[in-house]
């Protein structure tokens, strides 16, 4: 199994890896892709009135400029830890133990604007870049990602794959048909969608699943293993989508 996960508009600073391997990224097949984005990015930083503008950024945010114009020099640190916020506080990658890190990076994939689906223990730096975004010299990032991406997942032949992802997310590269998958989304018992419990949820499911490290190749394996950890998963009015049943 391989999940998807969104990234978050929040990240920590610094780290201490290597500055950024483009060819050591999961899903390698993007790497063309990558380089095109991280360059328009890197050219864009160089203007910090004009970055600010494309970005949506205030001058209180230039250190975020500052961040896209160090992209290749950057220190790294792990996907997992790099993104901060509601559903990655919940997950806490960083308490995770070893064995539990290792099945996030065997498993879970954090599709980011600039670099595509990257592998939760990838080490990447800080950016800044929404899926929202358009780049000068890039075309619109649904159209310069999405087959690339579906066409990288495809290669990989995964048994079966949980979206976690939101939308914006999505259509930046759909789950091939070939390769079964659901999209989860986070309901009350009444069917009522949720926001901050729909980040917080996604976050304490992948945490679970990296604690038990449960092999699951399809979604009755899923279905079996959340009936049996406390996870109310029922099939939504969309096909393909898979409700996550919470308190709200």
């Amino acid at each position: 199994m391989k999940i998807l996960l969104p990234p978050s508009e929040t990240k920590r600073v610094g780290g201490t890896g290597r500055p950024l391997d483009v060819g050591g990224l999961a899903l390698p097949g993007l790497a063309a892709r990558r380089q095109l984005v991280i360059d328009a990015l890197i050219d864009l930083a160089a203007d910090d009135a004009a970055a600010r503008r494309v970005l949506g950024l205030s001058e209180r945010q230039a250190g975020d400029v500052a961040h896209n114009r160090m992209l290749r020099s950057a220190a790294t640190m792990p996907a997992a830890d790099r993104y901060t916020g509601v559903l990655y506080d919940a997950l806490d990658a960083a308490s995770l133990p070893p064995a539990s890190r290792r099945w996030l990076g065997a498993h879970v994939w954090i599709h980011s604007a600039p670099f595509g689906p990257v592998g939760a223990l990838d080490l990447i730096p800080a950016y800044r870049l929404a899926a929202g975004t358009s780049l000068p010299g890039v075309s619109a990032l649904r159209r310069h990602w999405a087959d690339s991406t579906t066409s990288a997942i495809a290669a990989e032949e995964p048994s079966f794959v949980l979206d976690l992802r939101s939308e914006a997310y999505v259509a930046l590269g759909p789950v091939p048909a070939s390769v079964p998958s659901v999209y989860v989304r986070v309901v009350t018992e009444q069917g009522r969608a949720l926001n901050h419990f729909n980040k917080k949820s996604k976050g304490l499911l992948v945490r679970r699943l990296a604690e038990q490290r449960p092999r699951i190749g399809s979604l009755r394996g899923l279905r079996t293993w959340a009936a049996a950890h406390g996870f109310v998963l029922r099939d939504g009015v969309e096909q393909g989508v898979l409700e996550l049943v919470v308190d709200g």
